[in-house]
Order: structure tokens, then C-alpha cells, then sequence
């Protein structure tokens, strides 16, 4: 098999399955318990969190865990309009977030709040004026991706933080950070952002484990679910041991000649970009710069046949995160492209692992699908 989907999610090495197994058997005591095997797990609990806040860049007790990165955004949301709802009901976005975003928002639509979505240029690209124009005295929230999960492009998070502390110093500020940690280089210390999304399954962890961070901006946060005071009162629940030590040692395991890691998957990008530009028809879609994703259309030619095709003789890609029956995803949707070039978007994705051998035989597994299937009209 080769896998070209990282953004879906990525291998788990075998030293993280070991790392899940020793908690899931022999240190599976309840963090909360006052035994010692309790107190054992609270202790490294304690200790995998500051594993992950390192390599975040903030304080340990700003880093709450959630089961997914869904959960992280979701949270973010509501608790930045429950902070600031005496400032008002007004919300800054972008069309081409996560629905993780995008279904909250609609939500508080519903009650009473208005939404700004605002729309990247062709290439996918948004820049911090955009954003900031869009600010208003109203403005409870302005939530923007780090890297578009589609399209690859980074999203100026920094520079938007520097604005807004001009523009209006009330209004907090989320990015999801799914595609971007241990990906682009950034720490939350000097990021500026009141919220960070952040997922284990994109960087070798296991599912069913995120993070979120809270900044110290956002006061007497409201608390996702009420309960047992698990992570500081604000996420009751046993936790999830075993996922949080994945989570970690992934993040140890990731961070081991990080730089190189980047490199090389920057290297394979632009490998991919080479081989794949040889085959008539195929656009790249975006400006796209983070390391490990690349959007390109085969043009006319629908791109859930592309993925079926590629999926039969073993190679895994993706026609984007949100393509449904044949329509073109919400992202591509937003950038305004021509018909027979959105049917036809396909997105690779690259980790550490994948070599040249692997896009060499994505390239021309495309190329016979481009020269044995007929277009559509």
C-alpha cells in the first residue's frame, strides 16, 4: 500500500502502540484515585501533558485534553462567545474552515449571532488585512485556521493577533491548529492566539485524543463539560490515559530531528509537483506552502472516479475532506474555480516516511487513469 492521505490521519509508529499498551495493562489506574496506582497516573498524566505543552510553547496548565480536534474547536467557540457576550454577537471566519468551525458557528447563527465568512482569493490565499477589515466593535471572536487541510495554505495567524490588539483588544482570537503543529514552526507563546486546536492523529498519535489551548486572555473560561473538576474543572471525565501517553510520545517520537522531518516532506512536495505537472491536463490548485500538502485538479475528470481507481491498485489519496457525492468540497467551493477544474481536485498528503518510489507510482498510476478514462464534457 502507499499512503499519500497524512492530512486524514498518519501510521502509528510502533513505539506509540507501545507506549498506549504499558498504560492500557499495567499503569491503568484512575488519575483521580488516592491509591497509589491513582496517584502513579495522575503523575504521568501530569507528565505527558508537559510533553505536549513544550512543544506547543506554553505552560502545562494551559493545555486541556479533549478527545479530538473537533472537540477542541467546538469549545474554543462557545467559550469565546460565552467570555464575550456583553461585547456582542458578531463573528469572524473564513469559508474554508474545518466544519469543526463551520457547523459551531451555523449553530450560534441560529441563535441570534452574525457570521462573517470571509472567502480566500483563487489561490486560496487570506491575508490579515482581509481579516481585520472585517473586525468590528461587536466582534466577540475571530477564528482562522493555521493551514488549510485542503489546500495547504498557511493562513497569517501572528499577524492578525498584532492587528487586533488596535483594532479591538476584546475580541479573542482561535486558530485550529490541526494541519500546523509539528508542521509549521510556531509557539504559542509568541503566536498571539487566545485559542489553539490541536490533534493527535495528525502527527502519529492516536484518534480519539486533541488538545486545546487557553491563553490567559480568556478569563473563568466555561467549562466543556461539568462533572468530576478533571482538567482543572473545565473538562470533567476519567482521562483517557492511554490515548493521552500516545499522544505524547508521538509528540516526542515527531520532534526528533524535526527539521529534517520538514525538509524532507518539503522535498517530497516538490518531487510530487514535478512529476505530477508531466501528466496533460493537471493543474495545481493553490498556493499552498506547508511541507505536506498538495491540491492538484486532473481536469474534467471527476475526482472520486480518480480516488476509486488509485484506491484499486493500492495508492491512497483524497478528494479533499468534505467532498460529498460528487460536489466539489466547501473549499473548493470557495475558491471559484471552474467547473471541470473542481470536479477534478485531488489532494496528496506526505509524512516522514514517504519516499520518491511513492509518488512515482501515484504519478503514473494518474497518468494511466488521465489516458484510459474519458473526461467528462
Amino acid at each position: 500500500m502507499i499512503y499519500l492521505d497524512h492530512a486524514a490521519t498518519t501510521p502509528i509508529p510502533k513505539a506509540v502502540a507501545d507506549a498506549m499498551y504499558e498504560v492500557l495493562t499495567d499503569q491503568f489506574g484512575n488519575p483521580s484515585s488516592q491509591y497509589a496506582l491513582g496517584q502513579q497516573a495522575h503523575a504521568l498524566v501530569e507528565g505527558w501533558r508537559k510533553t505536549v505543552a513544550d512543544a506547543l510553547g506554553c505552560e502545562p496548565a494551559q493545555l486541556h485534553f479533549t478527545s479530538c480536534g473537533t472537540e477542541g474547536d467546538n469549545w474554543a467557540v462557545t467559550a469565546a462567545a460565552w467570555q464575550n457576550r456583553h461585547v456582542g454577537r458578531h463573528i469572524v471566519t473564513t469559508a474554508v474552515e474545518h466544519n469543526a468551525i463551520l457547523e459551531p458557528c451555523g449553530w450560534l447563527a441560529k441563535q441570534g449571532y452574525e457570521i462573517t465568512y470571509l472567502k480566500p482569493d483563487k489561490n486560496g490565499d487570506l491575508t490579515a488585512e482581509q481579516v481585520l477589515s472585517a473586525v468590528r466593535p461587536d466582534t466577540v471572536l475571530v477564528s482562522v485556521m493555521m493551514v488549510n487541510n485542503e489546500t495547504g495554505c498557511i493562513f497569517p495567524v501572528r499577524e492578525i493577533a498584532d492587528g487586533l490588539k488596535s483594532i479591538n483588544d476584546k475580541t479573542l482570537l482561535h486558530t485550529d491548529a490541526v494541519q500546523g503543529f509539528l508542521k509549521v514552526p510556531f509557539s504559542a507563546k509568541t503566536l498571539g492566539a487566545d485559542f489553539i486546536t490541536l490533534s493527535a492523529h495528525k502527527i502519529g498519535g492516536p484518534k480519539g485524543i486533541g488538545a486545546l489551548y487557553i491563553g490567559p486572555r480568556v478569563r473563568n473560561p466555561k467549562p466543556l463539560l461539568a462533572g468530576g473538576g478533571q482538567e482543572a474543572g473545565l473538562r470533567s471525565g476519567t482521562e483517557a490515559t492511554a490515548q493521552i501517553a500516545g499522544f505524547a510520545k508521538a509528540v516526542e517520537l515527531r520532534q526528533e530531528h524535526l527539521t529534517e522531518k520538514l525538509t524532507h516532506m518539503a522535498q517530497i512536495k516538490a518531487y510530487a509537483v514535478e512529476r505530477l505537472s508531466e501528466i496533460p491536463d493537471l493543474q495545481l490548485i493553490g498556493d499552498g506552502t506547508a511541507p505536506h500538502i498538495l491540491a492538484v485538479s486532473l481536469v474534467g475528470y471527476p475526482s472520486q472516479n480518480i480516488v476509486s481507481d488509485l484506491s484499486a491498485k493500492g495508492i491512497c489519496i483524497s478528494a479533499g475532506s468534505a467532498c460529498h457525492q460528487g460536489k466539489p468540497s466547501h473549499v473548493v467551493a470557495a475558491l471559484g474555480l471552474p467547473k471541470r477544474t473542481a470536479s477534478g481536485v485531488i489532494r496528496l498528503s506526505f509524512g516522514p516516511e514517504t519516499t520518491t518510489a511513492d509518488i512515482d507510482e501515484c504519478a503514473d498510476a494518474l497518468k494511466v487513469h488521465h489516458d484510459t478514462r474519458f473526461p467528462m464534457l
